[in-house]
């Protein structure tokens, strides 16, 4: 993940979210006070954010593991 100062954010901010949204690669912000913050595509958070949701169910885990471990065993329908 590439790592950038607040600074050179803002010095470079068109060309990095450029290469956010079309390499599909996160950046990583750090701030001289304050948190580090995560440049995200929109399509990137919102495929996390599905993820996030359809794991939150123990259930619904166990599916999705059963059936990636049957696509990887060639026993898919």
């Amino acid at each position: 993940m590439e790592v950038l100062t607040f600074s050179d954010l803002q010095a470079r901010l068109e060309e990095v979210l450029e290469r956010v949204v079309t390499g599909r690669a996160p950046v990583l912000v750090t701030r001289k006070e304050g948190e580090a913050v995560v440049l995200v595509s929109l399509a990137e958070f919102e495929a996390g954010d599905a993820t996030r949701h359809l794991m939150a169910s123990r259930a619904n885990a166990e599916r999705l593991a059963e059936a990636i471990a049957q696509l990887r065993a060639g026993e898919a329908d």
